[in-house]
């Protein structure tokens, strides 16, 4: 499966301005391996949050969403372990928490794909997904962060020419939906005299921000203009389509090395 090498994006996950329980569980069989690890907690729960981590690697096999190539990739790393990363966090309203699960590679950690699942009665429910390179979901309170970071042609695995964030809320309503309120974009370089510009689109996402003036704010409602949002699904299950995401003017000028990833 192609996919970009990314570092930067995967900072994103584990930003010290989240509240989400991340956990990186190994394959099945294994933990049975280390009997003298901690047993303070039953296993697949989180310490002292009182929720229990589901089998992520079922959830996506079990996902008629999920792409069949991604399912035969899913297989443990040399260590053990599969490829995902798991956050738990109260994104939907709902007295469970919601599981974001991000699936990476195992040779360079590279994101091949996000989604998030929501409990439905005694079923979880996939309600966004996203699946391109590079892109890393996380969770930050009540809000979901998805950072994508941008390549050229041209640029170097470590150096993006700039990193997109979308933020996004759930609406409740039949169906609920996530629903994107903030959309930014840095530009690493990308402007003459400035180590990094960053473009905010306040209210449509769809609208690309001026070539040299900066913008702020948060959106107030869902996005009323434009093709959905990318991989935003309802509570049905229904995923809209990817939409065309706004993008700043980039040039040939020097770029700032990308983040490097947090290892969790």
């Amino acid at each position: 499966m192609a996919a970009l090498a990314v570092f930067g994006v995967f900072a994103a996950g584990c930003s010290a301005g989240g509240t989400g329980l991340r956990d990186s569980g190994p394959a099945p069989g294994e933990a049975a391996k280390n009997p003298g690890g901690p047993a303070s907690s039953p296993p697949g729960q989180i310490p002292g949050a009182g929720a229990k981590t589901p089998d992520a690697v079922a959830l996506l096999r079990k996902d008629p969403k999920v792409d069949p190539e991604l399912k035969a990739d899913l297989k443990p790393c040399a260590e053990g372990q599969y490829p995902v990363d798991v956050s738990l966090g109260h994104l939907t309203g709902g007295s469970v928490p919601d599981v974001v699960v991000n699936v990476t590679t195992c040779a360079d950690a590279v994101a091949i794909g996000s989604f998030v699942y929501r409990l439905n009665g005694s079923a979880y429910q996939n309600v966004f997904m996203v699946t391109e390179p590079a892109v890393y979901s996380s969770i930050d309170r009540d809000e979901l962060v998805v950072t994508k970071q941008v390549y050229e042609k041209t640029d170097p695995v470590a150096t993006p020419t700039a990193e997109e964030v979308s933020t996004y809320r759930w609406t409740a309503g039949s169906p609920g939906r996530f629903v994107r309120t903030h959309w930014s974009r840095t530009q690493y370089s990308g402007m003459p005299g400035s180590a990094g510009e960053t473009f905010v689109v306040p209210n449509n996402p769809y609208v690309p921000p001026p070539r040299t003036e900066e913008q702020g704010g948060r959106g107030a409602g869902p996005v009323g203009a434009g093709p959905a949002e990318p991989g935003a699904g309802s509570a049905s299950g229904a995923v809209n389509p990817a939409a065309t995401v706004p993008t700043a003017p980039v040039t040939a000028a020097a770029r700032t090395p990308g983040r490097n990833r947090e290892k969790s």
